[in-house]
């Protein structure tokens, strides 16, 4: 099976590490972050990676082409492409442009270059597929960065500083997918969202299932993310890495 990883916005909001470099390309500890996703997707027998550039996507391409070697070295039994993908092009713009490099029989994994988890890639897969269904998304719980308030008739009648239950907040998507290729039909073109009207789609047909996920899920989405990210791997504590 392959992964498809979605690697060529602008990341605007990490603009500190993005005017030089494409968001996946920002490093968490010595590695670069799509470094860390690819890894983990591998240990469950995922080596196969489309990686679909945009902004900066030369700097992706120069990163995978110079350490080949150091893959193999390190018994990492990858085959990556990277795709320009176009500088401008919207998510569900760039998976249709690799629609011929997929193939008709089987499923693949799509995510962001930018997300990590520690869900069980295995048990959503074989969700995936006794469901039966065009498309599997990642359900998550969001990290709880600001206090929720309970309000009835205009009083706050309950205030929770950031809870550690984060099942108090809901479920969002989670970035990590698992599709058929027939999904890729429902993108019209470069400036088609792949979370708007694709997924609207999907889950109005009844064909998107939910694979949900209680443990470590965070996006890099701020320099507090990614430093919140480097301490968890300088304490030995990333829930992502097989220690």
């Amino acid at each position: 099976m392959k992964l498809v990883i979605l690697a060529g916005g602008f990341g605007t909001r990490l603009s500190e590490e993005t005017d030089r470099l494409p968001k996946p390309m920002v490093k968490i500890g010595t590695k670069p972050i799509i470094w860390h996703i690819m890894k983990y997707y591998s240990i469950y027998g995922l080596n196969d990676f489309i990686i679909l550039g945009g902004f900066k996507y030369r700097v992706l391409q120069n990163y995978f082409n110079k350490n080949k070697k150091k893959f193999i070295t390190n018994n990492l039994n990858w085959k990556i492409k990277v795709i320009n993908t176009g500088k401008d092009t919207m998510t569900g713009g760039r998976l249709k442009r690799i629609k011929d490099l997929l193939d008709d029989d089987e499923d693949f994994c799509l995510t962001y270059g930018d997300g990590l988890s520690n869900v069980n890639i295995k048990k959503q897969i074989l969700f995936h597929k006794r469901n039966k269904k065009l498309a599997t998304i990642l359900a998550v719980h969001p990290p709880a960065r600001f206090g929720l308030l309970n309000i009835k008739n205009k009083l706050a009648i309950k205030f929770t500083e950031k809870p550690k239950n984060n099942s108090q907040i809901g479920w969002i998507n989670g970035g990590y997918f698992i599709l058929s290729k027939k999904v890729i039909d429902l993108i019209k073109d470069d400036k088609s969202i792949w979370e708007r009207k694709p997924l609207e789609t999907l889950a109005k047909k009844k064909e998107l299932s939910a694979f949900t996920h209680n443990g470590f899920w965070k996006p890099m989405d701020t320099i507090r993310d990614k430093k919140d990210l480097e301490e968890l791997i300088k304490n030995k504590a990333a829930p992502w890495v097989k220690w």
